[in-house]
């Protein structure tokens, strides 16, 4: 049977293990590896083994699978249909395979693969695709094959887009705060296999250029809106674009319901009767801090940060923001969309308490290649962005945790 093995390539199958008996022998790092995925299957798992890893032991504690604490004995592989021997115990090994033989069930050997009627291919998985990768006798390899094919299905360098079960509807995808590699796994899988993007001006736009040129790409500021708001005239591009049977992703900057107007969309949507997906992206409220070497939060220092807006100044009739109350906060405070805004901000923090010499920074086009960093004080923020020439789109960071950044962590 070595012979064999060692002559001829490895049939590919998958094997439907739900409700069927495996037996798993040794419960060491082998089996500890393998065991979830045998659960996952919905395997009905007889472990047999004198003693196992913590983490194989938990597993037997939750009900997941049924351990028997002794060693090998002959008959043990009866009415198996799939069995994974690891043991540490040459000699039960073998007579454990040669019993798989005999009742011709599939039998893994983690000692020794020739000897085995079966292997274990790398595998991986990517919404509900599972990849698995057979190499011989390499291992290392067939892993860094199975990891790069799931990682380019992931992020959609690899286009494998579904023909019978894609979902129409609309996807509000969080970009993240610019960097293209900062959107998420699900995010770049969305985007590639769009038929249509409707992307905002602050969304990561190195992602629309490796768009695959079928796709349809809509700049959201550009859409004609006559007698609507430019917001219902978005909504409207994208229901009639879902209507159409098109997968659509609305491509946002940040997370699409951090000051990204995103819910106004999904009620739309949910109005129109459109699915609709939503995927969270990294909130330009931490990461463009942390991207400039700031913490939001530091043990000793901030224990807690405020996200507001800051599109509204602080003495306007429509604003929602209790600056106040704001001001008495020991904490660290962000502020978004509040360039314009700096002087007045600054000025309502001061007069109910925020003391003048609290360290603020404003980062601009955060992790960008444009990124830069202004430092100043609570009194000098709004002289400091004009003299400086801050434009949007900036964060601005008032606490005492700007001032620990290290010197050479800020761009």
């Amino acid at each position: 049977m070595a012979e064999h093995v060692a002559e001829h390539a490895a049939y590919p199958v998958g094997l439907r293990l739900s409700g069927r008996r495996v037996v798993v022998l040794g419960a060491g790092q082998v089996a500890q590896r393998r065991l979830p995925a045998l659960i996952a299957a919905g395997a009905d798992v007889l472990l047999i083994s004198p003693s196992a890893t913590p983490s194989v032991e938990a597993m037997a504690d939750t009900g997941e699978i049924r351990w028997e604490r002794r060693r090998y004995q002959p008959g043990d592989l009866a009415d198996a249909w799939y069995a994974l021997i690891s043991t540490d115990d040459p000699e039960a090994n073998a007579a454990a395979s040669q019993e798989a033989e005999d009742r011709r069930v599939w039998c893994v050997r983690s000692d020794d693969a020739e000897a085995a009627t079966a292997w274990t291919p790398a595998t991986g998985h990517s919404e509900g695709v599972t990849v698995a990768v057979l190499t011989g006798r390499d291992p290392r390899r067939s892993a860094a094959v199975r990891d790069a094919i799931v990682e380019g299905l992931r992020d959609g360098s690899i286009a494998a887009p579904h023909h019978r079960t894609r979902a129409k509807g609309v996807a509000l995808v969080g970009g993240g705060p610019g960097d293209p590699d900062l959107i998420t796994v699900r995010g770049r899988r969305l985007l590639a296999e769009a038929d249509v993007v409707i992307a905002d001006r602050l969304g990561p736009r190195d992602l629309l250029a490796e768009l695959p040129p079928h796709v349809e790409v809509i700049d959201a500021a550009k859409i004609p809106y006559g007698r609507f708001m430019a917001q219902e005239a978005i909504n409207n591009a994208l229901i009639e674009h879902a209507k159409a049977g098109k997968a659509v992703v609305r491509l946002k900057g940040g997370d699409p319901f951090v000051f990204g107007r995103g819910m106004e969309e999904a009620q739309a949507l949910a109005e129109a009767g459109i699915p609709c997906t939503v995927v969270p992206g990294i909130s330009s409220t931490i990461s463009v801090p942390g991207a400039a070497g700031i913490p939001v939060t530091h043990r000793g220092v901030a224990h807690e940060f405020t996200v507001v807006s800051g599109h509204v100044a602080p003495d306007d009739e429509r604003s929602l923001v209790d600056w106040p109350s704001l001001a008495k906060l020991r904490g660290t405070l962000v502020v978004l969309m509040g360039v314009e805004n700096s002087a007045a901000i600054a000025a309502k923090l001061i007069e109910h308490g925020r003391p003048a010499d609290t360290p603020a920074a404003v980062i601009q086009e955060g992790t960008t290649a444009a990124q830069r960093r202004v430092d100043a004080t609570l009194a000098t923020l709004g002289e400091t962005v004009r003299a400086e020439g801050v434009r949007p789109p900036a964060v601005i960071v008032i606490g005492d945790v700007v001032g620990l950044a290290a010197p050479d962590t800020a761009k």
